[in-house]
């Protein structure tokens, strides 16, 4: 039986794959840290926002789980495709710098909705922007550490999700109540509170878009000992996937392939069109079905247009049961994560009646504290594992399945204690332990994902890899628990709800398991098979 350290990558003649990280390595990280930071900062600041919001627009539970997860997420997912391939083909820095600027500049505009179309619209904006940001911050990390580092450096950038998340809430919450205080009917422009809290956080990314340019390309595998020239083309395989994954372009793409694979691809859109009629017959939620129909159609036909184009890739990401067992896993992890941090702020003012800057304040700032503790701790005990265990890292990943259940259970059975703080403490204490122990898979899953693919296909990986996080975990995670919390009535029924996910993650992160230590050993050998010219 082989070992955990038998696994060999094959370097290009003369050229050894580093062991050490440069000091530039470190300082290009602290930068992509920052961006991520501000990443999650708009991203997640409408969760303080959500009592104003609603108040101001009309809008229940079911519609803030919309805004903050499918609308977001859906185009997060699909742009994240053919962005995760530009960025395995194009200056990744430039692709950053665009997309940061883009996303921030949505933000702004979100303090200018005057209903939740609107809203929405700027969410969606907001999420293209974004796919752009992990594709190239993964590639380019994977190509400043070596691999032994690599679940830790990984972990760190991806510390920039629990510090963005905690600060949102802070800055969201003093804004919208020092706002409102200073002008109860309406400021400057007539934004109230809310509105001036989306514009605070979407204009500073302007300025690091700038400071993000600056950053140099590090050449593509070096640091594996594979150096990969550049791309000729690199639009090319940009505009194939664009193709390959946004109707109605994916009906063309799939009738160049043939008539089976035309068939095949009406075939897949009429079944989930039929899926979502249902749904939304249940439900009554139309933008949220309709947008998930969307959203894993153009997956599917994406992913079909791939094994065409790319067989090398596609045998090790689609091609993958370890990879897609793994991502699936983890997705499990964000689907109760995301639910949870969706509607924390919110039980504390419905359920509990504290004040938005105090909750902001307490839960954003604990919060940022235990998921950075989380995902570093567990991005270092990722790496420890995996040098004694070829799975180890699966094993973090389950942890951070496993251990938020009780957590969440008791942060949000709390109830309302007149007079005292001891609610809103146990609240505050539960859902951070929650936040601590979920964030700790992130670095495990992220490593897992990069170790099994190529160098070049690294970008690719990283956006299929959120399409399970997003597409699954996020589009889905908070829908569920704002619509069951609209059907009970009941906020705690709502996001308790989502613990149904852990068992089912379980099961994958099983598979995981077992099928991860042979992948990742025949890596090289298995693109190659495929076509690969290595």
């Amino acid at each position: 039986m082989a070992g955990p350290n038998d696994h060999q990558d094959t370097a290009a003649p003369g050229i050894s794959p580093a062991t050490k990280a440069s000091p530039y390595a470190w300082y290009g990280l602290f930068i992509l840290f920052l961006v991520y930071v501000l990443n999650f900062i708009d991203r997640q600041i409408i969760t303080i926002l959500a009592p104003d919001i609603k108040a101001d627009l009309g809008l229940d539970d079911a519609d803030i789980g919309f805004l903050y997860g499918t609308a977001f997420a859906v185009f997060y997912a699909l742009f994240g495709i053919p962005l995760g391939r530009l960025a395995d083909s194009w200056h990744r820095v430039r692709l950053l710098t665009v997309g940061l600027a883009v996303w921030s500049a949505m933000t702004a505009v979100s303090g200018f909705a005057k209903n939740g179309t609107m809203l929405g619209l700027a969410r969606m904006g907001v999420g293209v922007g974004e796919a752009t940001a992990s594709p190239s911050a993964y590639s380019l990390i994977s190509d400043m550490f070596p691999k032994r580092m690599r679940g830790t450096a990984l972990a760190i950038y991806s510390a920039g999700l629990y510090f963005g998340g905690g600060i949102s809430l802070m800055i969201g919450g003093f804004i919208v109540a020092g706002w409102n205080n200073a002008y109860p009917g309406g400021g400057p422009l007539g934004l109230v509170g809310w509105q001036a809290a989306f514009l605070a956080v979407g204009v500073p990314g302007l300025l690091l878009a700038a400071w993000v340019a600056t950053l140099r390309e590090p050449v593509r595998g070096l640091v594996d000992g594979l150096p990969t020239p550049p791309t000729a083309e690199p639009f090319r395989g940009f505009v194939q996937e664009l193709f390959a994954v946004i109707p109605p372009f994916t009906v063309f793409a799939a009738m160049q392939r043939g008539v089976a694979a035309l068939a095949i691809n009406i075939g897949a859109l009429v079944l989930l069109g039929l899926i979502a009629a249902a749904m939304i017959a249940l439900t009554g939620a139309t933008l949220q079905w309709l947008c998930i129909a969307i959203g894993y159609y153009a997956v599917f036909s994406w992913a079909s247009s791939l094994r065409a184009r790319d067989k090398p890739t596609f045998a090790l990401i689609w091609g993958s049961p370890a990879f897609l067992c793994t991502i699936l896993g983890y997705g499990c992890v964000a689907f109760l994560s995301y639910a949870t941090t969706a509607f924390g702020p919110s039980y504390a003012a419905q359920v509990l009646g504290e004040e938005t800057a105090k909750i902001g304040f307490w839960i954003g700032g604990f919060g940022a504290l235990g998921g950075f503790l989380g995902v570093i701790l567990g991005g270092r005990m990722s790496d420890w594992l995996r040098a004694r265990s070829e799975s180890g890292r699966i094993m973090v990943i389950a942890f951070g399945l496993i251990t938020p259940v009780i957590p969440v259970l008791l942060a949000f059975t709390t109830v309302s204690d007149p007079g005292s703080d001891s609610d809103f403490i146990r609240f505050t204490v539960f859902a951070s332990l929650a936040n601590l122990f979920a964030s700790s898979a992130l670095g495990a899953a992220a490593a897992t994902t990069q170790d099994l693919v190529m160098p070049r296909m690294r970008g690719t990986a990283t956006a299929t890899f959120f399409l399970a996080t997003t597409l699954f975990g996020l589009a889905l995670g908070p829908y569920l628990a704002g619509q069951m919390s609209v059907i009970s009535g009941s906020l705690s029924t709502g996001v308790l709800s989502v613990l149904v996910i852990v068992p089912v993650g379980l099961a994958l992160l099983a598979f995981a398991y077992r099928l991860v230590p042979l992948a990742e050993r025949t890596v090289v050998e298995r693109a190659r098979s495929a076509g690969e010219p290595v």
